[in-house]
């Protein structure tokens, strides 16, 4: 099924304990479409500068994401330069150049505007309202956020959160947010705005996706090293929507299971720099990985006392 990306394609500069990399291919929409691809056709709408190196996106374009909603703009690409100490669940932003990134107006082709799966990246707010002016009734709408929002575009995000379906954050977000320090709490006043799923990301203590009645937990993929955190977050929305578009099925007992594929995929990012990773995995080593998962919380696998 049609899943469309609407966020940033960028250039990540990172240093980590394991290592560095200097100017590769990073971005909320590129790790989103490298993740998703695993499962779906995907739509990428973002913008990058006439100094970007296209030619690395290639292999995305292998594995059928469809590029033709990707502008080149006059100027410099969007850069990001960071730094994660031994807590690789916090980056130290070191530098951040918009480019022409700042002046992004997605414009979403004719041929996108029917897709039935949107998922907005964690672009500025007005920019989300705009590409869903855009579309035509997709049956699922999805969308992320960062800190940089809630400080300073609260009242147009909380707008967003009407138009929505489900909502991706971090535990800090959704503190900061809705000004509540318990994740339970924060959970419902979020749903109350209108979204009838949010999903709260904890890093290397696995995921919550919380309804109007449940909640449901997956922990974090135990992984004895990690080479950087970068698009984690935005690789395990790929695997989400990827696997809900796959199988057609917006029910909660699906996305169950997507939040498991989103948790999958976003344990394989953190393994390399860049996309690096997502694009080398196949078929067998996410199914491998999920059956991990499947035994990391079945009580019927646990050995005998």
């Amino acid at each position: 099924m049609s899943l469309l990306v609407v966020g940033s394609v960028a250039l990540d500069s990172v240093e980590t304990p394991f290592g560095t990399a200097d100017e590769v291919v990073g971005g909320s929409g590129t790790f989103f479409a490298a993740s998703a691809s695993h499962y779906t056709p995907v739509r990428l709408v973002g913008v990058v500068g006439s100094d970007y190196p296209v030619e690395r996106l290639q292999p995305l374009a292998a594995r059928g994401v469809d590029l033709s909603g990707l502008e080149t703009a006059s100027g410099e690409s969007f850069r990001w330069r960071g730094r994660y100490r031994h807590d690789l669940n916090v980056a130290e932003t070191l530098e951040t150049r918009l480019g022409v990134f700042a002046g992004f107006e997605p414009k979403i082709p004719a041929s996108f505007r029917e897709s039935k799966y949107v998922f907005l990246a964690n672009i500025h707010p007005a920019l989300q309202h705009a590409v869903l002016d855009q579309v035509s009734r997709p049956a699922l709408v999805a969308c992320d956020t960062m800190n940089l929002w809630i400080e300073t575009q609260r009242n147009e995000l909380v707008r967003l959160l009407g138009r929505v379906d489900l909502i991706t954050l971090n535990d800090g977000e959704a503190r900061q947010l809705t000004g509540s320090p318990n994740l339970l709490k924060a959970a419902r006043w979020i749903l109350d705005q209108g979204p009838k799923y949010v999903i709260i990301k904890k890093g290397e203590h696995g995921a919550l996706m919380f309804t109007g009645a449940s909640v449901f937990f997956a922990p974090a993929y135990p992984l004895e090293q990690i080479f950087d955190p970068t698009g984690a977050g935005d690789s395990f929305a790929g695997g989400f929507m990827g696997w809900v578009a796959k199988t057609d099925d917006v029910s909660e007992r699906n996305f169950r299971r997507a939040v498991v594929y989103g948790s999958a995929m976003g344990s394989f990012a953190v393994e390399r720099f860049s996309i690096d990773r997502l694009l080398e995995v196949g078929q067998d080593d996410i199914a491998a990985r999920v059956k991990d998962f499947h035994a990391l919380v079945s009580l019927d696998g646990a050995p005998q006392a």
